[in-house]
């Protein structure tokens, strides 16, 4: 039936910049519309309906994941997404000697409102002159055969989705192990490839990652987001988190804000 009438007051503890903010307030928001107005509860099709809120009202023709993870996230663990089929698993990230540090840079380059969409012209682009869908269905050496016909800009938007894609199978199999090692490399590999050939990353985001893998007990750490500032994510031991926090605040040459947490 139709949504009655109501007051609303919202107020939010998740940091602006690059921790699901937007998809937060939209979650939220449905979830609250669901106590007035009560629907069949299907939690993909919530998620699809907070995306599609993003793309009408606020213009930002965004991905599925930040909507996901807010509608399908468990405690204590990461999510992988399949964004084709709407399939997820749950992965386990629950080890009590582990946490997550995150770190705001406190800064906010005004680029972000534009350069989302151009990202995606670029990868959409880059697929049609290769002769796919997407680029989830080309392979690296589809890509390197076929490098000539792309722009140089192209080619390497096209190299960070696809090698992008590949770091998200191997991580996830990680954390199945528990290889945490080789979740931190992947992660900073991940940091480099936005940087480089996603272009979506700032100085100062690039050196609070630097900064932070100096630290022992450190495992890996990347920008998370839509990049051009905001917040890092680091996968460090629990033992190490005062010691990181330290070592960023005297090395960082802005003014961070950190917050210690766990998978959820």
């Amino acid at each position: 039936g139709p949504v009655p009438g109501f007051n609303a007051v919202i107020a939010s503890s998740v940091p602006l910049g690059g921790l699901s903010s937007s998809a937060s307030l939209e979650v939220a928001t449905y979830t609250f519309l669901q106590q007035l107005c009560a629907d069949d509860g299907d939690a993909v099709q919530k998620a699809l309906t907070c995306q599609k809120s993003e793309h009408t009202f606020a213009g930002v023709p965004c991905g599925i994941m930040d909507q996901f993870i807010s509608v399908m996230g468990r405690e204590g663990h990461a999510l992988l997404i399949d964004c084709r089929s709407l399939e997820v698993t749950p992965l386990p990230l629950a080890d009590p000697g582990m946490a997550i540090l995150i770190t705001n840079s406190n800064v906010c380059h005004e680029l972000t409102g534009s350069e989302y969409p151009e990202r995606r012209r670029q990868c959409e682009e880059a697929a049609k002159v290769l002769g796919k869908d997407t680029l989830r269905d080309v392979s690296f050496e589809d890509l390197e055969a076929m490098k000539e016909r792309l722009s140089d800009t192209c080619y390497k938007r096209a190299r960070h989705v696809i090698t992008e894609i590949a770091r998200t199978t191997y991580a996830a199999e990680a954390l199945q192990r528990g290889d945490y090692k080789e979740f931190g490399r992947l992660m900073v590999k991940s940091h480099n490839s936005l940087r480089d050939d996603y272009e979506v990353s700032c100085p100062e985001l690039d050196e609070l990652v630097a900064i932070a893998i100096e630290v022992p007990g450190v495992y890996g750490s990347r920008m998370t987001g839509g990049g051009f500032g905001g917040c890092t994510v680091t996968l460090l031991e629990t033992s190490a988190a005062e010691r990181a926090k330290q070592h960023i605040q005297s090395r960082y040459r802005g003014s961070p804000t950190f917050y210690l947490t766990k998978a959820s």
